[in-house]
C-alpha cells in the first residue's frame, strides 16, 4: 500500500504543478509583448468567414469587414464597436484588445431570413488556459485508471 500512497503522492504534485506552474514561471517575467493583428472577415447572408477571432490582450487589431451579398454589419458584443459594409465597399474597425474573455460577434444589419445566424466569436486571451485543463484532465485520467487496477 506504501507504494500506492507514493503514486497518488506524485499525480496530487504533478496536479497541483499543472494548475500553478506556469503562474510561478510567469512571476517575475514581463507580460507577453502585445501584437498587431489584422483581419479580413467576409460576411454573407449565411456566416462570417472566419468565425472565430484569437487575440492576445493588447493586441492592436484591425478588421476589415467585406460584405459578399448585401449590407452587412459586425457588432463586437461586450466592446460596443460595430462597423457596416456595403458589396464593394468594405468596413475597416480598429481597436486595441484590452479586456480578456469571450465576446460574441454577430451581424448589426438585417441581411436576410437567416440574419440571426450571423454570428462569430471574439477570443482575447492566452491559450495555455486550455492546455493546462488538458494536462489536468490526463493527470486524474491517469491516476484514475492506476487506482481502477489496483
Amino acid at each position: 500500500m506504501r507504494r500506492g500512497a507514493r503514486v497518488i503522492g506524485l499525480g496530487g504534485l504533478a496536479a497541483l504543478l499543472v494548475l500553478w506552474g506556469p503562474a510561478l514561471l510567469r512571476s517575475g517575467t514581463e507580460p507577453a509583448r502585445a501584437g498587431r493583428r489584422a483581419f479580413r472577415v467576409e460576411a454573407s447572408a449565411t456566416a462570417f468567414r472566419p468565425a472565430v477571432l484569437e487575440l492576445q490582450p493588447g493586441d492592436s487589431v484591425a478588421i476589415e469587414l467585406v460584405a459578399t451579398d448585401v449590407v452587412h454589419g459586425l457588432l463586437i458584443e461586450g466592446y460596443g464597436l460595430s462597423v457596416t459594409a456595403e458589396p464593394g465597399r468594405p468596413g475597416r474597425l480598429a481597436f486595441v484588445a484590452d479586456r480578456p474573455g469571450s465576446f460574441r460577434l454577430r451581424c448589426s444589419v438585417t441581411c436576410g431570413p437567416l440574419h440571426p445566424f450571423v454570428v462569430g466569436r471574439l477570443d482575447v486571451g492566452p491559450i495555455w488556459l486550455l492546455w493546462r485543463g488538458v494536462t489536468l484532465a490526463l493527470v486524474v485520467a491517469f491516476l484514475g485508471l492506476w487506482v481502477v487496477r489496483r
